[in-house]
């Protein structure tokens, strides 16, 4: 290439690179009023960023976004387990063998239904040695009172006597409780568990015989997070859905909160009963729990509006004579297409997303729109 050329195209470029410089950077505007290309404007000068901000103009042009408003804490949704409203492990109070089993794995009860029965003869005849020495207490309590009113006897023979009476009536309360023993019962209504028993079962004070469950309510167990503490109460209506069957919704009530936070997780346990008269659920089920709050309302602002300076965060807020004005704004939450803030701002207002950087406090503006 000739030595002309490769000065001309040198030339080229530092002209191009003269042009955009005077388009597009913000200190451009100074030189552009001075060589009469633009007019001073009074926001503090052009540019922001696109094709045509600041150029050819007196106000700043920006692009704006209606400020907008939404509702947090206003919903709870929690994961909790079901629990039987009673539940126990039914143990024999007494070791033995078995004799009879009489109810079976998922049998109904009702409370002292008989479970099963422990082989017990040896109880049976200590009862009836015990009744009959009650017999021949009584016999001879009755004889010296006869006695007594010939003045046959004294006084103290027949004290001792009703003494012994006592006595064989104790003995016989004892071998009847002995015997009662030997007969394993339901200690509420519910429903069996699995019935581990047969006759002939040799078992002790420390063998489960059966798990008996009373299910006609279902309570279930969940964690409140902290800053939801204030606005739950007992009496509190709640929604819960068994996480096996998202279909059905089911109705329930807080019953129980619990008196301090969990120092680890900073939640507080909670307990809700949940009807269970179509039998419908089962103890160790898992819940979805959703509660309904009146939340908190803030302003939301598209998230290009935020700036930062060394005060905190603020946007460009455009009053109805198009000048801009800045306001503080505190950070509530970050979502994806909105940012939630604590502040001055109502819905409706227009917010700077595009061309901030070239807006001043006060300066009048144009909206990319024609506004």
């Amino acid at each position: 290439m000739s030595l002309w050329k490769q000065s001309a195209l040198t030339l080229s470029l530092i002209a191009l690179a003269g042009g955009g410089w005077l388009v597009w950077h913000p200190a451009g505007e100074s030189t552009r009023v001075q060589l009469g290309l633009a007019e001073a404007s009074e926001g503090g000068g052009g540019g922001g960023g696109r094709p045509g901000f600041g150029f050819g103009g007196g106000a700043t042009l920006v692009v704006t976004d209606t400020v907008g408003e939404a509702v947090i804490n206003d919903h709870l949704t929690a994961i909790g387990d079901g629990a039987a409203l009673r539940s126990v492990s039914i143990n024999p109070e007494v070791g033995g063998r078995i004799a009879e089993v009489l109810k079976g794995s998922g049998d109904r009860v009702a409370a002292g239904d008989v479970i099963a029965r422990m082989d017990s003869s040896s109880e049976r005849i200590a009862l009836d040695r015990a009744r009959l020495a009650l017999r021949d207490a009584e016999n001879r309590v009755e004889r010296l009172t006869r006695m007594q009113q010939g003045n046959s006897i004294a006084q103290v023979e027949r004290s001792d006597a009703e003494s012994a009476l006592e006595g064989a009536r104790l003995q016989v309360r004892e071998a009847e409780l002995a015997l009662d023993r030997r007969t394993i019962r339901a200690p509420f209504a519910g429903v069996l568990g699995i019935v581990s028993l047969e006759p002939g079962t040799l078992v002790g004070t420390q063998n489960e015989v059966a798990r008996l469950d009373d299910r006609s309510d279902l309570l279930v167990e969940f964690r409140v997070p902290e800053r939801f503490v204030g606005a739950i109460s007992v009496g509190r209506d709640i929604t819960v859905t068994p996480v096996s069957n998202p279909g059905a919704s089911l109705a329930g009530s807080i019953t129980a909160i619990d008196s301090r936070l969990e120092p680890d997780s900073r939640t507080l346990r909670v307990q809700a009963l949940v009807d269970n008269e179509a039998d419908q659920l089962r103890p160790g089920m898992s819940f979805v729990l959703d509660m309904r709050f009146p939340g908190d309302t803030f302003p939301t602002v598209n998230p290009l509006a935020v700036q930062w300076r060394s005060e905190g965060s603020y946007v460009w807020r455009i009053n109805s004579d198009n000048n801009a004005e800045r306001v503080n704004v505190r950070i509530i939450q970050r979502n994806s297409d909105a940012v939630l803030v604590d502040a001055p701002l109502q819905p409706g207002d227009a917010v700077v997303t595009e061309g901030v950087q070239s807006v001043r406090a006060g300066a009048t503006v144009r909206l990319a729109d024609g506004g």
